[in-house]
């Protein structure tokens, strides 16, 4: 079957014939009808995260599918061919920019009725992070103040959504021609990055969705009250991250490393730090997928590309200033 993959880390990404995949018990096999196309699909080509995450070469990447079922494992039972489904595929075992990819089914969830599967496919890793985040690590309760960071983005756009779902007074940050789009999906108040800092605009809040790093991180700290949380989806990885990954002890030791600096600085200002690496679950998408029927979150893409062009997506992507997600569509 057709698929786009690299032939070792950094190399471009190219199309090429694979074989079919490998259905186990529990698997059921999707035949791909769109690939939401997703950061991690780079920094992994980029080789990024080979140390915490390797991956043997050649690889198919993609990280988001939506499709039809046309086969199931002998052990399956919530799902038939013919299902509309939708998933994030667990780590080692992505490849959704090809024809078909064999998914476990803890992974995977009925689609949304009300949206197509190019909207569905954009979904998937974008909104389990929002959910972990916001819902899993945030605690996110009613009347609390959350600021999301880069709210035009993929996780952005739909973290606002989220977070005004769970009640909380949203804050995010946006450029000026993304103001009217971001209060359209739920937040309070628009900081624009370019002209206004956020970090004189903001005091007290509770949670940070921060999904940039770096000094954007730090800043965000002096941000929050007293026992308050920035949740990282860019990095530095902590030591809970490395020890839930089963990291060797080595490799543990240079994660808390890499993170040092900024628990210091959390632990100093009285607030915490961790680092989101978001999981596969079917049954949050099940959850995200109720939400999406009954009107509380809408998909955001940006642009489609036809399954030929799955590299110029990669491009499109990484040249930024998009509205929500690229999805690669086909083959």
């Amino acid at each position: 079957m057709r698929a786009f993959l690299v032939d070792e880390y950094k190399q471009p990404v190219h199309e090429a014939e694979v074989p079919e995949p490998a259905a186990g018990d529990h698997d059921v096999v999707v035949r791909v009808a769109a690939a939401g196309v997703n950061q991690l699909d780079e920094r992994i080509r980029e080789g990024a995260f080979k140390s915490i995450l390797p991956y043997r070469t050649p690889l198919v990447l993609g990280h988001d599918v939506a499709g039809t079922v046309v086969a199931v494992g002998a052990d399956v039972r919530d799902f038939s061919p013919g299902d509309r489904v939708f998933a994030r595929p667990r780590d080692h075992r992505i490849g959704t920019f090809a024809e078909r990819i064999a998914v476990d089914e803890s992974d995977l969830a009925l689609a949304p009725e009300s949206i197509d599967l190019v909207e569905a496919a954009s979904l998937p890793l974008v909104a389990l992070t929002a959910w972990q985040a916001l819902v899993d690590f945030g605690d996110v309760r009613p009347g609390q103040n959350v600021l999301v960071h880069a709210g035009s983005g993929g996780v952005g756009s739909i973290a606002i959504q989220l977070a005004k779902h769970l009640g909380a007074h949203v804050a995010t940050t946006a450029s000026a021609k993304n103001a009217d789009f971001v209060r359209e999906l739920g937040a309070d108040l628009v900081i624009d990055h370019r002209t206004q800092d956020f970090e004189q605009e903001l005091s007290g809040y509770d949670v940070v969705l921060d999904s940039l790093g770096g000094e954007n991180l730090a800043r965000s700290l002096r941000i929050l009250r007293t026992g308050g949380k920035a949740i990282g989806i860019a990095g530095p990885p902590d030591p809970a991250f490395a020890k839930s990954q089963g990291l060797n002890p080595l490799v543990r030791v240079a994660v808390a490393a890499l993170s040092r600096k900024v628990r210091r600085q959390a632990k100093k200002l009285g607030v915490s730090y961790e680092f989101l690496w978001m999981h596969a679950s079917g049954e949050q998408l099940r959850q995200i997928a109720a939400l999406v029927d009954d009107g509380t979150l809408r998909p955001v893409v940006a642009t489609t590309f036809p399954f030929e062009q799955t590299p110029q997506a990669l491009d499109a992507l990484a040249a930024g200033g998009l509205r929500g997600k690229v999805v690669v569509t086909g083959p």
